[in-house]
C-alpha cells in the first residue's frame, strides 16, 4: 500500500485495480473503509480466496493425473464442444457437464477446508441423540461428509461419473457435500471459486497434455493429504505440460 501511494503521486499514474479504488475512497474520506480495514479485506481475498482455490485446483489435476482414463474422458467432452486450438468461456460451461461432475467430486474427496468456519448453537437442541446445548461452539466436518459410506457408494475413490444425472450441487442446499457450508453464512466466495475452478481446469486439460515429474507412473503418485485449516497435498503435484 505504501509503494502504491507513492507512484500514484506521479502525475502520470492511473488508477487501474481494486487497490486504487479502494484507496480512492479512503483519500475521499468516506467513512465506509479506513487503510487498516484495507488491509484486513486484502488479507481475506488471498488467505480465502486464493489458498482454498489453488489447492482444490492441484487436488482435481493430481486427480485427472492419477486417473488417465477420466482425464481422457474430460479432454473429448472439451474438444467435442469447445474445439481444438480454442479457449474455454464462461458460457461454455454449461455444456460440460463431465467438467462440472470432476470438480464436485473434487470437492467431495477434498473439501478446501475440512472443518467449516465454527458456528455457535443459539438454543439447546437435539441432533441425532445428541444435546447440543445453548452457546456451544460447533465444528461441521466436511470432509467427513463427503467420505460418508452410507450416503455414497466407494466414498474414497475418484469417480466424477456418480454427479451425472445426480440432482445434488456443492453450494450448501444439498447436506450430502458441503464445501462452501450451508445457509445464511455459507462461504461468501463461492460463486467467484467456481467460476474459476471451472475455467482454470478446463484450460489446463484442455490446452496441454500432462506428465508427471521424473517419469513418475500414475499409479505411483503420493495422493495422501496433510491436515490443516486448508487441505493441501503431503506431497505438492509436480507435473510438466506438453503439446497435445
Amino acid at each position: 500500500m505504501d509503494e502504491r501511494l507513492k507512484r500514484r503521486q506521479h502525475r502520470d499514474y492511473e488508477s487501474k485495480d481494486m487497490l486504487d479504488t479502494l484507496l480512492n475512497i479512503t483519500e475521499d474520506k468516506s467513512e465506509e473503509i479506513n487503510r487498516d480495514q484495507i488491509k484486513h479485506l486484502l488479507l481475506d481475498l488471498f488467505a480465502a480466496g486464493t489458498d482454498t482455490t489453488s489447492s482444490t485446483l492441484e487436488w482435481a489435476m493430481a486427480e485427472l493425473i492419477h486417473n488417465p482414463e477420466t482425464l481422457s474422458k474430460a479432454r473429448l467432452e472439451l474438444e467435442q464442444v469447445i474445439g481444438k486450438g480454442n479457449q474455454i468461456e464462461e458460457s461454455d460451461v454449461s455444456r460440460l457437464p463431465y467438467l462440472q461432475a470432476v470438480v464436485k467430486e473434487t470437492l467431495r474427496l477434498h473439501s478446501p477446508i475440512p472443518l467449516l468456519l465454527p458456528r455457535k448453537s443459539s438454543s439447546d437442541v437435539e441432533i441425532c441423540g445428541y444435546r447440543i446445548p445453548d452457546g456451544a461452539q460447533v465444528l461441521v466436518n466436511a470432509w467427513a461428509i463427503g467420505r460418508d459410506g452410507s450416503t455414497w457408494d466407494n466414498p474414497n475413490s475418484f469417480v466424477p461419473e456418480r454427479f451425472l444425472g445426480l440432482d445434488v450441487d456443492i453450494k450448501g442446499r444439498n447436506f450430502e457435500v458441503i464445501p462452501f457450508g450451508s445457509g445464511r453464512r455459507v462461504c461468501p466466495g463461492l460463486p467467484l471459486a467456481i467460476r474459476m475452478l471451472y475455467l482454470m481446469l478446463g484450460s489446463l486439460v484442455h490446452s496441454f497434455g500432462w506428465k508427471l515429474e521424473g517419469g513418475l507412473k500414475p499409479e505411483m503418485m503420493d495422493m495422501d493429504d496433510k491436515f490443516g485449516i486448508t487441505l493441501q497435498r503431503a506431497q505438492p503435484l509436480r507435473a510438466v505440460p506438453v503439446a497435445l
